[in-house]
């Protein structure tokens, strides 16, 4: 086996992987039980499962045809930049929004962060 085909089987396995982990991020969605988890499961997993595909692409036809694709890493650098903060964008919106918690939650953490605690003497923002 010489480079070129290990560099080849490394894609086509790092393009696997990414399709195992989109997999599992649609468990995530489905058995998470609110907006919040769910969010979570699509924004993280889902974008290790983008960026493992994408880099098994780039790597495949790097070591097969020699050919460094551009449009392959401009979409790297566009996935891991955008999704987590749009997955963030969304969970505020939905806070913000008072979209219930699960109710297996234990602690909200920001509602006296956005809120105020009226037992520390804060402010309640109307």
């Amino acid at each position: 086996m010489n480079g070129n085909e290990t560099g080849e089987f490394i894609g086509a396995l790092l393009i696997l992987c990414g399709s195992i982990f989109s997999v599992i991020s649609v468990f995530g969605l489905i058995r998470l039980p609110d907006v919040y988890t769910r969010s979570h499961a699509a924004t993280k997993s889902s974008t290790l499962s983008v960026l493992l595909t994408l880099t098994g692409v780039f790597l495949y036809f790097l070591f097969r045809d020699h050919f460094v694709s551009v449009r392959v890493l401009l979409g790297i650098v566009f996935v891991f930049l955008t999704a987590p903060v749009a997955g963030h964008l969304i969970i505020r919106a939905a806070y913000r929004s008072n979209v219930k918690l699960a109710d297996i939650s234990v602690e909200d953490e920001l509602h006296d962060v956005l809120h105020g605690n009226v037992e520390d003497g804060g402010t309640e923002e109307h």
